[in-house]
């Protein structure tokens, strides 16, 4: 810069000195015209005007010569000044150069006018900064695109407002470089500089802050748009921040409502639950039921502590909660389905692990369910078969193994028959799954083909049995054709056994049988039993004359495979036989009736008398009449013993007369259980001591009372003690037990009564006929009666609309079991009351 100033002053000089010649010279050229123009001559020969016009030019040039040497020698003087100043000016451009290359930067400096101009280059440590100054002045082609809009914003406003700047520039090989933007008058300075030391080391915090910003912007506004509630709760458990989901959740405007009303989506508990899990130092994960805008869904409630903080989300797992569990419910309910199947099932994944197998599988292979459950591979289950000689006898079995497993390549369901030791025959499907496993399916045919033997066996023998049968069978198809009959169908109707086989129609049939048998609705309903289309297809029967005074019964009976069943059976000499039975039977009946009219009316004779002789014993028996020796009391004792049994046996008669007649009523009311027993063994009781016998009654608590007869009841008890009294062994137990059986959709609530006894019991062949009237037998026992008791009581029971049941075994005991419904039995005329009206004695009266 000194050296052009100095070239310029002396240039300038010049300038002025040529330009004072120049002058002078043109002054003197213009005298010179003019007085060659216009001017006379002097005497001399010349003009006046040009001799002073030539002293003027003269003195002019002496003047401009003067002038001229005096300005040369002060233009040599002010030089040689100049050239000082200039040499002390090259002196500080050389140092101002040393110092501004001494460190390695790019100076840019800008002019109006004149745009960027790269004044020094000297950094070459930066990676990605250009060489060459053209490519340098393009920021765009090394710098990445954020630096570049930096550093051009930077400079425009540089530029414009002389506003000075300072960042950290990234070129695109991943290296930074320090720019410093400054003005300078109406010039701006630009300088890079590398980044190095404690700069190198803010760069990087910056570059990572930059990135972090970033990141927590892309994160915030992430969580913002989730459509699940997140929030922020700070040191002092305070919300902080919520996103907009959280506020929809808690129906509020917007977070700013929240975070000022600090409105809670969890509920206290759930909120400690948080705090002590975080407290810990753990994460918290849990499924909450939380109420979203008034609807109670189930959520994943993930809490996290972060710096201090927590950070929480609550997904929304309601529709994948219902999800899985119905997912759930259906594989149990196909595990169950599996598990029920006969067919062996069994599942193994690409891997050829074993993930699943059924109950049937398992009984098939007889291998341990604790092995099973470790997941052995299919090779490995083959192996342990073979070993175990389960397997079928092949003659290569690693080929064979090799062979079956490669269907988890190929891909192609595989089908095959295993004859296993024993003789098992199984049919053996392996299906390949979309997931690249294996489902095998084994099926033990071995039943089925046994069962097809025997069929074909069966049906060849049924069809030898047909031919042998008296009964005649016609078996036509759902088309109306004849598909088989036998001989005695042919028989019967006189029908060609050739023209049977070409499978004629019904109608054809029917054609040829009608010639015996001319009721043509007969044919016509057997007829349309075969050919006809109905939903519900009943079977029938009857009985025709022929005209031959042949009878014959016929069916009809649908069979499942839509073909319909004929059978004729002649029964001409049963019928003779059947008219024989009829009459004996109503004979019989006759006879029964009379008996029974016969004993009703001897009861009635006898106990008037039977009375009267009871009456006058006990009038014996009192004192007023006179004194009895001890012979007369006890003879009296057994007169009176011996009628009242007589009495019994008439009342029993009588009641089995009057049950036979249909005329027995029944007065039934509330009866408390526990007093019908008591009175039966008040009675009983004398007798049962006698024979050193222990009653042991157990009554259940919920036990109390039953609608019934209370009368028929003592009597149904006092029959069933007084014959387990009698038949029991001296020193023997007899059990009264009595419970109440709870309604099912069969039967009512009912009470259950049970004697049970350890005498010396039935024999087998007996026991048919311990329910037949006078039927009576002591069997080595003291007791003999008339053989009532039993038959009063069951047809009591009977009557009571229950049941009665009787176990027993020689020198075991007998236990008698009576069933009564609790709420009484049902009255034909009063079916659909209430059970309860039965209590009432209003409604006491019942038919046999």
């Amino acid at each position: 810069m000194p050296r052009a100033r100095d070239r310029a002053r002396a240039h300038e000089t010049r300038r002025e000195l040529i330009g004072l010649l120049i002058a002078g010279v043109s002054c003197a050229v213009v005298l010179t015209v003019s007085l060659a123009s216009e001017e006379p001559l002097s005497p001399l020969g010349l003009k006046v005007s040009g001799i002073l016009v030539a002293a003027l030019v003269t003195g002019g040039l002496a003047m401009a010569f003067a002038t001229s040497v005096a300005a040369i020698a002060k233009s040599r003087a002010k030089a040689g000044q100049i050239a000082g100043e200039a040499s002390e000016l090259r002196q500080r451009l050389t140092l101002a150069e040393a110092m501004m290359k001494a460190e390695p930067q790019v100076l840019v400096y800008w002019q109006k006018g004149d745009g960027l101009r790269v004044a020094v280059h000297s950094l070459d440590t930066v990676a990605g900064l250009p060489a060459d100054p053209g490519e340098l002045l393009r920021f765009g082609t090394w710098l990445d695109r954020a630096s570049a809009e930096t550093l051009k914003t930077s400079l425009d406003l540089l530029f414009a407002e002389g506003r000075a700047f300072n960042s950290f520039l990234r070129t695109h090989a991943g290296d930074h470089v320090e720019a410093d933007g400054r003005a300078a008058g109406a010039r701006a300075i630009l300088r890079l500089r590398d980044v190095a030391g404690a700069r190198s080391d803010l760069v990087r915090i910056l570059e990572m802050h930059r990135q972090l910003s970033a990141d927590i912007a892309t994160s915030r506004g992430l969580v913002e748009a989730l459509p699940m509630p997140a929030w922020i709760r700070g040191a002092d458990k305070r919300l902080t921040w919520v996103n907009q989901a959280y506020a929809a959740a808690v129906e509020a405007r917007d977070a700013v409502e929240v975070i000022a009303g600090q409105i809670e989506l969890l509920d206290p508990r759930q909120r400690l639950a948080v705090g002590s899990e975080i407290a810990s130092g753990g994460a918290f994960r849990r499924r909450e039921p939380l109420n979203i805008a008034g609807q109670r869904k189930t959520h994943d409630v993930i809490a996290v502590p972060v710096n201090g903080t927590i950070a929480a989300v609550a997904i929304d797992v309601d529709d994948l909660e219902s999800a899985q569990g119905e997912l759930d419910r259906q594989m149990t309910a196909t595990d169950r389905t599996l598990d029920r199947v006969t067919t062996a099932v069994a599942v193994f994944d690409r891997a050829q692990a074993l993930t699943f197998y059924n109950e049937a599988y398992r009984r098939l292979w007889e291998l341990d369910p604790g092995w099973l459950d470790r997941q052995p591979s299919d090779g490995d289950i083959l192996d342990r078969l073979r070993e175990q000689g389960k397997l079928p006898a092949v003659a290569d079995y690693r080929r064979w193994k090799e062979s079956l497993i490669g269907i988890y390549k190929r891909g192609e369901e595989h089908s095959d028959w295993w004859q296993l030791p024993g003789g098992r025959m199984l049919r053996v499907n392996a299906v390949p799954r979309p997931d690249g496993g294996v489902t095998y399916l084994y099926d033990d045919a071995t039943e089925r083909l046994a069962l097809e033997s025997a069929y074909k066996t069966l049906i060849h023998v049924q069809r030898e049995t047909l031919d042998s049968l008296g009964e005649g069978v016609a078996v036509f198809s759902t088309d109306g054709r004849l598909q088989l009959s036998n001989s005695a169908f042919r028989r019967i109707w006189q029908l060609a056994g050739p023209w049977l086989d070409r499978e004629p129609h019904v109608a054809d049939v029917i054609a040829r049988m009608a010639d015996l048998h001319g009721d043509a609705t007969v044919w016509h309903r057997l007829q349309h039993a075969v050919t006809s289309i109905t939903d519900e297809r009943d079977g029938f029967d009857g009985q025709m004359v022929r005209a031959d005074h042949t009878v014959i019964d016929y069916a009809a009976m649908p069979l499942p495979d839509g073909g319909t069943l004929l059978t004729f059976a002649d029964v001409t000499a049963s019928k003779r036989y059947e008219r024989a039975l009829i009459e004996r039977n109503e004979a019989l009946v006759a006879a029964d009736k009379v008996k029974s009219r016969f004993i009703s009316s001897v009861s009635y004779e006898l106990r008037t008398p039977l009375n009267t002789i009871i009456g006058f014993s006990q009038l014996l028996e009192n004192p007023l009449i006179g004194p009895l020796n001890d012979k007369q009391r006890e003879y009296l004792a057994d007169i009176s013993a011996s009628s009242q049994t007589l009495l019994a046996i008439i009342d029993d008669i009588l009641d089995l007369a009057t049950i036979d007649a249909g005329v027995l009523e029944l007065k039934l009311e509330r009866v408390r259980i526990s007093d019908v027993i008591d009175t039966a063994i008040g009675v009983l009781h004398e007798r049962a001591s006698r024979a050193r016998l222990t009653l042991d009654i157990a009554l259940a608590d919920d036990v109390d009372t039953l609608v019934a007869d209370p009368e028929r009841m003592r009597q149904i008890v006092f029959n069933l003690l007084s014959n387990a009294v009698g038949f029991s062994n001296p020193g023997d137990t007899i059990r009264i037990s009595c419970w109440r059986e709870v309604a099912t959709a069969q039967a009512p609530a009912a009470v259950v009564l049970e004697i049970a006894d350890e005498g010396i019991g039935i024999p087998e062949e007996s026991l048919e006929r311990v329910f037949d009237r006078f039927v009576s037998e002591a069997r080595g026992s003291r007791h003999r009666g008339a053989g009532l008791g039993l038959p009063i009581v069951r047809s009591l029971v009977e009557l009571h609309q229950g049941t009665l049941e009787l176990a027993s075994k020689p020198g075991a005991g007998t236990t008698v079991t009576v069933r009564l419904p609790e709420s009484g039995p049902v009255m034909e005329s009063a079916a659909d009351e209430p059970a309860e009206a039965l209590a009432s004695p209003a409604a006491a009266r019942i038919g046999a």
